[in-house]
């Protein structure tokens, strides 16, 4: 007996206890390759969506050869560039340190050059002062030879240098200028009760002043040692040279 092809929807009949609800039983041959509803399904589908969505996409393309191109011009650029700011630096670097080394060199040589300056100073004046100690000798020798009645005027400045209140005054004379020392200081020896004395002891155109209050020493060797001082020299008169 051949199965039956299978119940079709056929509404309930009017009167029905069923109403306008129609239900039946379908057999498991009709469902077919439907499946029963299971929770969690609408999970798996959307967790099989998502594996599909975090699949690797696929490698860029190779760039070609204007991109290449362009890509070394760019690293060209790049490089000059670098290259150049390293050169400024690099350059400002070797003035900076070139300035320090040339003023340092300089520095040493200006000191040298002071200190040569110097040492040619220092000669110079030694070399005036001699000059001027030799050429102060001469003149004084002439003066001595040519004007010996110079020493009636050192004669009366030494006894006016001595203090007012000096007693037994004594001035020593050479010899030879006892006579011009008498004549051309008289006034001064008189107003201060000056005694006049020969003395070979001292030479031509000097004079010593004794008194009991100190000496006023005016002869010729010292007053030349203190010429010869503020020159700078240390030479005597008759000495040779400075």
């Amino acid at each position: 007996m051949n199965k039956p092809p299978g119940f079709k929807n056929i509404p309930a009949p009017p009167g029905s206890k069923a109403g306008n609800v129609y239900t039946r039983f379908i057999p498991r041959e009709e469902l077919g390759d439907f499946a029963s509803w299971q929770p969690g399904t609408f999970a798996h589908a959307a967790a099989a969506d998502g594996a599909a969505a975090a699949a690797p996409a696929a490698e860029p393309a190779e760039p070609g050869a204007a991109e290449w191109q362009t890509r070394v011009q760019a690293a060209r650029q790049a490089g000059y560039q670098d290259g150049y700011r390293d050169g400024l630096m690099a350059l400002e670097a070797f003035k900076q340190t070139f300035a320090q080394q040339a003023t340092a060199q300089i520095g040493a040589l200006l000191d040298a050059f002071d200190a040569q300056f110097d040492h040619i100073d220092a000669q110079a004046a030694r070399a005036v002062a001699r000059a001027a100690v030799q050429l102060a000798q001469q003149v004084l020798r002439a003066e001595l030879a040519q004007r010996p009645e110079l020493v009636a005027q050192v004669a009366a400045e030494a006894v006016n240098a001595v203090m007012l209140s000096a007693r037994h005054i004594t001035v020593h004379v050479h010899p030879l200028d006892l006579p011009l020392v008498a004549e051309g200081a008289e006034e001064s020896l008189a107003a201060r009760g000056a005694r006049l004395q020969a003395d070979a002891g001292i030479e031509r155109g000097g004079v010593l002043v004794n008194s009991d209050v100190g000496a006023i020493d005016a002869r010729i060797a010292t007053r030349w040692a203190q010429a010869a001082a503020a020159l700078g020299s240390t030479h005597a008169l008759h000495g040779g040279t400075p």
